[in-house]
């Protein structure tokens, strides 16, 4: 957890926060004025609901160390959404359970709560169904391996087929493997190609694919998109930021590969910097990875370009590029937008 704060609002809560934070160093305490003492601690004169504003806008989780009910008061009007409240933890005054109250999936406060309990030999009360049943958490698939969903309108119906036992299938023909670690629920059924997915007569189903899928098993699915695809890039020092995203939205379009799968961006190491391609690589959310024009000229690629090889002293960048960032095979060879940009595109093998 990047940013956690403490909120203790008693003498015994604040020996409990400086306990917890023996173990997560990192963390802040934040405690009334009134009980001042020789702790490391932020010291408020302010009313506890005014202080719980402040950091429910500025720390990814809350650990508050009095009662349920009381953080339940506090907090209820702050709340958003779930992909964006931070995990809130409640903690007793005897510090004898660690509750999960908000967030615990997408937030963490699952982990965490397990986390806190383990360190200060309590009892962790998590209450999210697919914990409790030791099942398949549908909105946290991948999550680890910077996975996204490609659209969460299906998640929390899924999620419920998923607990209620009813029968789903996975079909995953990219990415990583040991997303679920230990033995797939008895509900669950793996299978090997789309076309026998959609016959199964599965409930609900999970796709992970970097590819645009189609069928009538969308309409029942959550799809997951792994981080698999790179983007090689060959431009010009001016080559704008609006270009490289209109046309990389065509590129992948074109070839039913989705852009939410995009690992990275590769391209030629220039001797300057082009400002395009790091602002592209901003909005879109990932890094540009380069590459000096020897590297390049070593990689064998179906599109060698005497023009390129003149200009760049090697003979493709785009294709060469995507090949050399994924170490693994090229799926759209060079595509050309005159005049000052051409993209090919690689999988990451995993």
């Amino acid at each position: 957890m990047e940013k956690a704060a403490i909120l203790a609002i008693t003498k015994n809560g604040i020996k409990i926060a400086s306990s917890i934070r023996q173990h997560f160093p990192d963390w802040e305490i934040f405690a009334p004025s009134k009980f001042r003492d020789t702790t490391d601690a932020t010291w408020y004169d302010v009313q506890t609901g005014a202080k719980i504003i402040e950091l429910f806008s500025k720390y990814d989780a809350i650990v508050c160390i009095f009662s349920l009910g009381a953080v339940i008061r506090l907090v209820a009007p702050l709340l958003k959404d779930k992909r964006t409240d931070p995990a809130v933890i409640v903690i007793d005054d005897k510090a004898s359970f660690v509750i999960s109250a908000l967030s615990g999936h997408l937030g963490g406060a699952n982990e965490l709560a397990q986390q806190i309990a383990d360190k200060l030999g309590a009892t962790p009360v998590i209450t999210t169904a697919a914990d409790v049943n030791k099942t398949i958490a549908v909105d946290l698939i991948g999550r680890e391996f910077g996975w996204k969903i490609d659209d969460d309108s299906n998640v929390t119906r899924i999620s419920a087929f998923m607990v209620n036992d009813e029968k789903i299938g996975i079909y995953q023909d990219c990415g990583e493997r040991n997303w679920w670690n230990g033995q797939i629920p008895k509900n669950v059924i793996m299978y090997d190609d789309f076309v026998s997915l959609g016959n199964s007569g599965c409930k609900g189903f999970l796709l992970i694919s970097d590819k645009i899928l189609d069928g009538n098993v969308l309409a029942d699915a959550v799809v997951y998109r792994p981080k698999t695809l790179v983007a090689g890039i060959g431009l010009h020092t001016n080559t704008t930021k609006e270009k490289i995203l209109e046309c990389l939205r065509v590129c992948f379009g074109q070839h039913n590969i989705s852009l939410k799968s995009l690992a990275c961006l590769s391209s030629l190491k220039k001797p300057q910097e082009v400002v395009g391609l790091r602002e592209a690589a901003v909005e879109l959310d990932v890094p540009v990875v380069y590459f000096d024009r020897d590297e390049l000229a070593k990689i064998s690629i179906p599109n060698p370009s005497q023009m390129v090889q003149a200009y760049e002293g090697t003979p493709s960048v785009s294709e060469a590029a995507a090949l050399k960032a994924s170490q693994g095979e090229l799926i759209v060879e060079k595509q050309k937008f005159p005049p000052d940009l051409t993209i090919a595109v690689a999988r990451i093998r995993k």
